[in-house]
């Protein structure tokens, strides 16, 4: 490649996810003006308490699953965190990935939650691919056993039909057991990438992460699926889930804010109405996006008054120039 294309193709990648962005927030802004508001509140009032309750439950559960994803990278770095420590890094921090995007709390917050605890930058990288390779084992399995056997109706826009769709998610299965197998079986225990290495999990291990990964987004489907009621079946939700959760990733869009509602819309509103199923999705949002942001902005905040009078000690008194 010539350095005028290296250098071309480096501007397109920093431009295309925002442009991609602006065109989804656009069409969700468009779509936005034709929804019957009122309706969709009605339908939020129809949810019953042990619904909600239920959904909020769910929501906890997933929290506490993802965070015991660090776990495994405490393992595997042998980092002297406690176990309590870790989960609630890790739970903060997803609650703040979540809502704000990845560099926030996927990246940053975790960083500075982790290095205060007196870990290298380098340890909370490694803590954070594990856990990365663990969510995203778990969505290559799961989202492939979905597209093989009740692949999900898409709109007649998008041309892909139920074959391409099997396709995708056989690649899908077999790029989850190719990391099992390397795992398993290379004699190569470390992966290396631009000078920087991260340790290969043993077979044991490696399937652990796929069981966890895939269990957390079994558990995020039954979330959403339980607010439905029971009036759409479950891998139908799942399915539109996690093909939300995809468009998420691609446009950059904090908390998938319209992303995730027009997906389920588009996937889900020949079953029930678009207001019912706007009215579950806001559900759903508030139960797995904001009551545990509710609950992690006061844990942040103790955290940083905790340390507050470790780093006022820390400081050195001053000498007046002597």
């Amino acid at each position: 490649m010539t350095p005028a294309a290296q250098q071309a193709w480096t501007w397109f990648k920093r431009i295309a996810p925002w442009a991609l962005a602006m065109l989804v927030l656009t069409l969700v802004a468009r779509q936005a003006r034709t929804v019957e508001w009122p309706a969709v509140g009605q339908a939020l009032q129809a949810l019953s308490l042990t619904q909600v309750l239920g959904a909020a439950g769910l929501a906890l559960l997933s929290y506490a699953l993802v965070a015991s994803f660090d776990l495994i990278g405490r393992r595997l770095t042998g980092h002297p965190l406690s176990i309590p420590r870790t989960l609630g890094t890790a739970a903060i921090s997803y609650a703040f990935n979540l809502n704000f995007g990845a560099l926030v709390g996927g990246f940053g917050l975790r960083l500075r939650l982790y290095m205060r605890g007196g870990l290298s930058a380098s340890t909370v990288a490694k803590v954070i691919a594990h856990s990365m390779v663990t969510n995203w084992l778990g969505y290559l399995w799961v989202a492939g056993a979905v597209l093989l056997w009740a692949p999900p109706h898409l709109p007649g826009s998008w041309a892909l039909s139920d074959m391409v769709l099997r396709a995708i998610g056989a690649a899908m299965v077999a790029l989850a057991l190719a990391y099992l197998a390397l795992c398993g079986w290379s004699r190569q225990r470390e992966l290396g990438w631009r000078g920087h290495t991260l340790a290969l999990p043993g077979g044991r291990m490696a399937l652990l992460q796929a069981l966890l990964g895939g269990a957390s987004w079994l558990l995020i489907g039954a979330i959403a699926w339980s607010l439905f009621g029971g009036r759409i079946d479950y891998p139908a939700v799942l399915g539109a889930l996690l093909l939300a959760a995809v468009a998420g990733v691609l446009t950059h869009v904090p908390a998938g804010l319209g992303v995730l509602e027009a997906v389920f819309v588009a996937t889900l509103g020949d079953r029930l109405p678009a207001t019912e199923v706007l009215a579950t999705v806001l559900a759903y949002r508030a139960a797995y996006y904001l009551l545990p942001l509710a609950l992690a902005l006061p844990a942040y905040a103790w955290s940083e008054a905790a340390a507050r009078p470790r780093s006022a000690k820390a400081q050195p008194l001053p000498t007046n120039g002597i």
